[in-house]
Order: structure tokens, then sequence, then C-alpha cells
């Protein structure tokens, strides 16, 4: 199966070449040159191409759960805000009254909490009024949308911005760098290291563990599920808090390692991204990773 992807990016290489030099006739092997160099010309290239690399991975590593269980959560967008969101909250208005640690495990704790609460909602309405969780979670983003265009606007720069700018630029109070390392990659070092052990744990839940067990036989049957006693409706609702949590994470990673603000477009599009990234990697953390390395690739080559 592996080898079956390998030849398919081979030969879609081969058509774009050919697409390359029909329309800008242009040779391919440079123009697939230069977008090496675009991802890993320099140093400071090599960290961001790694940087969005954990970030798209670990959005897929959190709808991995759902759509195994055959629940299309295309909500990641909004559960990624609202743990934006959550940590910004902190950044803005804790930095410098709190211990920097407890600071730190508060803007976790916190946007794992919202992104919980953001995914389960689905998950509830889904095993108690079986609506359509594609919908529901798609309009779910918008909703977390506006919530952030109204946070920005509680919190936004005094010179009259429509932004917040950079959180806590000068004290650097929030950043993961700053609590973990020196120097501005330390942010990314440590985005790249949690989102790797992240694949770990989340490949022996689903492979290991009676809750991934649980949530492979939903999966496959529903009714399979319910004769084997298993409780379905409380297996939807847990699968989604879980995956509405990890994509909470993701949001605290995006707004505390990576762009240290809260736009409304934080999420960027990840969260639709995502869903190729983990359909293509039929929710193997591992494959994630790199179906995630080479759309990242693509993206920031061109």
């Amino acid at each position: 199966a592996l080898g079956i992807r390998l030849i398919a990016v081979a030969l879609a290489l081969v058509v774009a070449a050919v697409v390359i030099f029909a329309i800008v006739h242009m040779n391919p092997i440079r123009v697939y040159l230069s977008m090496i160099s675009g991802n890993f010309g320099t140093k400071k290239r090599i960290w961001y191409m790694l940087r969005d690399t954990a970030v798209l991975a670990c959005i897929a590593i959190g709808l991995a759960p759902a759509f195994k269980m055959r629940f299309w959560n295309i909500g990641a967008e909004g559960q990624m805000l609202v743990g934006g969101i959550a940590t910004a909250f902190f950044m803005i208005n804790f930095a410098g009254k709190m211990p920097t640690p407890l600071l730190f495990v508060c803007m976790l704790l916190s946007a794992l909490a919202f992104g919980a609460i953001w995914g389960w909602i689905p998950g509830f309405f889904k095993a108690k009024l079986n609506a359509n969780e594609t919908l529901f979670t798609l309009m779910l983003n918008y909703i977390a949308i506006q919530l952030t265009a109204y946070c920005v606007s509680k919190w936004e720069n005094p010179f009259g911005s429509n932004t917040v700018g950079t959180i806590n630029s000068q004290t650097k109070i929030g950043w993961i760098g700053n609590m973990f390392s020196k120097g501005n990659n330390g942010d990314f070092g440590w985005t790249v290291a949690i989102v790797l052990a992240l694949a770990v744990l989340m490949y022996c839940y689903l492979s290991y563990t009676k809750h991934g067990y649980e949530i492979a036989v939903v999966g496959d049957s529903r009714n399979t599920a319910r004769y084997a006693g298993i409780r379905v409706n409380r297996i939807y609702m847990r699968t989604m808090a879980l995956s509405g949590a990890i994509c909470g994470f993701a949001g605290f990673l995006a707004v505390s390692a990576v762009s240290r603000t809260i736009p409304t477009s934080t999420a960027g599009g990840r969260g639709f991204t995502a869903i190729i990234v983990a359909w293509l990697a039929k929710m193997n953390p591992f494959i994630m990773i790199l179906i995630s390395a080479l759309l990242t690739f693509l993206d920031k080559g061109a």
C-alpha cells in the first residue's frame, strides 16, 4: 500500500512537470529544485517547514479517532480556534501575574478543555438526536470564527489596529521557546517533539487500548457494537471530546509557539487540509506525519 502511494506521488510529479512545461515553458527540474530550496535552502526555512508540518500533523492526529469511528468531524478549524482563544486569554490577561510554569499549565488545560467541549457538542447531538455530524461540525467552525473576531475586538491593539498584534512581544511570557529553551527556534523544536510524542500516543491508543478497539468496532458497524454491549452513544461523545481536545491543543501550539497572536486566520484552512492528511494516511499517525510533510513541502515550495 505504501509503495502504491509512492508511485502515485511520482506520477503526480511527472504530470505536474508536463503541465509546468506546457504552460510556462520552464524546466520542471529547475522548478522542483527551487521548491526544495524554498523548504530547505536556509536554516530558518527548514524550521518553518518542520513547524508547519507539526501543526498540520497535530490536527490530523486529532481527527484520526473520530474518522476511525466513521464520525465525520469537519470542525477541526473551530476546535483549533477555541483552543487558541483560551491560550491567548491567559497569555494576555495573566502574563506576569502568576508563575510562568503555572501560566503554561492554565494555557494548556484551557485549550484542551475548550477544544474538547467544542468537539463534544456535535458528539452529544449525534448521540441523542442523530444530528448530521458533517453539517453540525462545519457550522460550528463559523461560530468559532465569530467568537475569535469578538475576542480580537476586545483585545485589539490600543493603536487602533484590528489585531492584538504579537502577544507579550517584549517579555515573551507564554512563548513555548521562552519556557523550555533559548533562541527563536526553540518554539519550533519543542512543537515538533511534542507532536511526534503525540503521534506515538495516538497510535498506541487506537491500536492497543480498549477504547481504541471500541472506536474500531463502532466504525465498522454500530449495530454490531450495540450487540457486543458497547455503549455507542458514550463512544461518540467521548471520542469527539478527545478529537476536539487534540485540535484545541493544536490551537495552543499555533498561538504559543507559531504565530503568538490570535487572528481569525489562526487555523488558516489547516483544519480542512488535515482531513486530506488523515484520509490518505488511513488514520495511521506515523503516515500522517509523512503526508503532512509532503503537503507542507508543496505549499512552502510553491
